[in-house]
């Protein structure tokens, strides 16, 4: 039997069961999975697409910065809409955006046609991702990493069940078929899927007693006048680009490092390294989100980042160090998508503590723009390797930076989430509103 969340005394909306909420999360993983692959397969058509244009591998990895730069960096107007007109609305017309942009690549026959429909792309599953991770952060104040986790782990192990198949029609039909008809399968998806979301009402939902949760509704403004704010911007940025060029470049990484068509037996699975490589990052990139957040739940947001990017930081020195052979290349790879994954419910999770859920939308927007920002990082890479005739420096950087974000985490994050509750509650009591926070977590 269900439970119930009842609204609180003088509350005037009606319960809401606990199966009415967790249908809401299954409908945004459903539009997540659909829209992952834009994001999570684009390696797979890199090297097709070089082949059939001879156009250079830096120019078309430019269609995936543009990509990424679009969806981060327009989600705080995707998050004034989201508020403004609600989930349904929003999803539906990034489904369209989404099926549209792979069947405008299916006919592109020069590089700005292409960096089009990256843009489309960007809009599409921008509006996808920001208002369902939204939805979760509402839906659920009192299990918000794992809900939140659990929505973008839809994102990231989404395209596990479409590697094989789209690689497939890409050997079989040519990429143009692939991208056409994928995309005309997953736009199709999202737009049905979002018929059936909806946001919250007031007092239909209740906070968490583990975690330090801001009971202040901060404005986009006030947000950005904290220092809690960057801090949680410049570790974002640090965390996410080296999963990022690990999303972008990981099919060129295992062709220089002579490992792409190398056959791979294990667990009685016989398959050439990279395919076996991207089925097994994407189903750790989906796993870590729900894990990570999980534990973030108990143990707090600051702990969990510590363990999560200090372990993708050595995962990505010893990729750079061991990924020459075919088995270290596959484990390793996974290792650093399990450890880069949860970022994306960890940092969402605890700006909604630290900001409130009011203008979550919005306020998470602007932070998420540091994933555009590490974007920018990913065709400078291809030239730092270029330039240096291995992805070892790069490897190093992008492991120096997780570990610096890890170091923040507790010395620096940490205590300053601790000064900016407290000073809420000691505004709220001064001004006769009560606590303001819930309970620490341990």
């Amino acid at each position: 039997m269900s439970q119930s969340i009842a609204a609180p005394p003088g509350g005037s909306q009606a319960p809401i069961s606990e199966g009415a909420r967790w249908m809401q999360i299954v409908v945004g993983i459903v539009c997540m999975v659909a829209a992952a692959n834009i994001q999570y397969a684009w390696t797979l058509f890199v090297p097709e697409i070089q082949a059939t244009h001879g156009w250079t591998r830096a120019s078309i990895q430019t269609a995936f910065t543009v990509f990424v730069v679009v969806q981060t960096w327009l989600t705080p107007i995707e998050g004034y809409f989201i508020d403004r007109y609600g989930p349904r609305v929003i999803v539906a017309f990034g489904g369209v955006m989404t099926g549209l942009s792979w069947i405008i690549d299916s006919y592109a026959g020069s590089l700005g046609m292409l960096y089009v429909g990256s843009a489309i792309g960007g809009i599409g599953v921008g509006c996808v991702y920001a208002t369902c991770v939204n939805s979760a952060i509402k839906w659920f104040p009192d299990k918000r990493g794992l809900a939140v986790g659990l929505t973008a782990g839809g994102y990231g192990a989404g395209s596990a069940l479409t590697i094989l198949p789209i690689a497939n029609m890409i050997h079989s039909s040519g990429y143009q078929a692939a991208f056409f008809w994928f995309g005309l399968l997953q736009g199709t998806i999202i737009l049905i899927a979002a018929f059936f979301l909806r946001a919250p009402q007031k007092d239909q939902v209740k906070a968490s007693t583990k975690v330090l949760q801001s009971r202040r509704d901060y404005t986009l403004k006030e947000a950005l006048q904290t220092p809690v704010f960057w801090v949680m911007m410049v570790m974002f940025i640090c965390t996410v680009s080296g999963g990022l060029m690990a999303v972008a470049q990981l099919g060129v990484i295992a062709h220089d490092l002579g490992v792409k068509e190398a056959p791979i037996s294990l667990f009685g699975i016989t398959m050439a390294a990279l395919p076996f490589a991207l089925m097994l990052d994407r189903v750790m990139n989906g796993i870590s989100r729900p894990l990570f957040g999980f534990i973030s739940d108990h143990i707090g947001r600051e702990a969990t980042m510590f363990i999560a990017f200090t372990f993708e930081g050595i995962g990505i020195l010893m990729l750079s160090r061991f990924g020459h052979d075919p088995i270290m290349f596959l484990i390793l790879s996974g290792m650093v998508f399990l450890a880069w994954g949860e970022v994306y419910s960890l940092f969402s999770a605890t700006s909604a503590d630290t900001f409130g859920t009011k203008h979550a939308a919005k306020i998470y927007g602007v932070l998420y723009c540091a994933k555009g920002v590490a974007a920018l990082l990913v065709p400078l890479g291809n030239l730092l390797m270029e330039a240096t005739g291995t992805w070892a420096t790069v490897l190093y950087i992008c492991a120096t930076m997780d570990l610096i974000a890890a170091f923040c985490a507790l010395a620096v994050l940490r205590p300053m989430l601790r000064k900016h509750h407290a000073r809420n509650a000691e505004l709220a009591a001064q001004q006769g509103r009560g606590p303001v926070t819930a309970a620490a977590s341990p």
